[in-house]
């Protein structure tokens, strides 16, 4: 029996009709899996930096942050479908295996802006996925708890490009 207890998968797409953004991390960290939730770690700034940038109250529970993407036409999901990972570290990701982000994209013609969330998200999808001249593409700062030398105000101004 080949069990490999550090193998993590991604969530299904969180996407909507109209999206225009989508936000593309790594894979889930461990708190996210546990509790099932996109940004699930209480100290990862990814909703706070959001909402600041649309001056929009901090949803209260994951429905409210579902709600809040789709006001905001924004969609996330994770360039790698699974990998082994110890931990929740992006360094940690070995032999992932990528979404089928090109579909994504087929399906959702709306999508203008795809922000990386982190150089590791960026870097896996340059390595499985070409660029689309449609797209406009924005390296983002990582919202993770591990990212924490940069600070809130700076991460927001990187992250508001998303809006420009």
């Amino acid at each position: 029996m080949n069990t490999n207890l550090n193998l993590s998968h991604s969530f299904p797409p969180l996407i909507y009709e109209g999206v225009e953004i989508l936000i593309l991390g790594s894979l889930p960290g461990k708190k996210s899996i546990e509790l099932k939730e996109y940004y699930g770690h209480p100290r990862n700034r990814m909703w706070k930096i959001l909402c600041a940038i649309t001056n929009c109250d901090l949803p209260t529970d994951y429905d409210l942050k579902k709600t809040f993407l789709q006001k905001n036409k924004i969609g996330l999901w994770d360039v790698a479908s699974s990998a082994e990972r110890k931990g929740s570290l992006d360094s940690n990701i070995k032999k992932e295996t990528p979404n089928d982000v090109d579909s994504l994209l087929t399906g959702f013609p709306s999508i203008k802006v795809i922000g990386f969330n982190g150089k590791k998200s960026e870097s896996m999808y340059n390595k499985f996925f070409k660029l689309n001249k449609y797209i406009k593409y924005v390296s983002l700062p990582s919202s993770s708890p591990a990212n924490m030398a940069i600070s809130f105000e700076d991460i927001c101004l990187r992250w508001v490009e998303l809006f420009k």
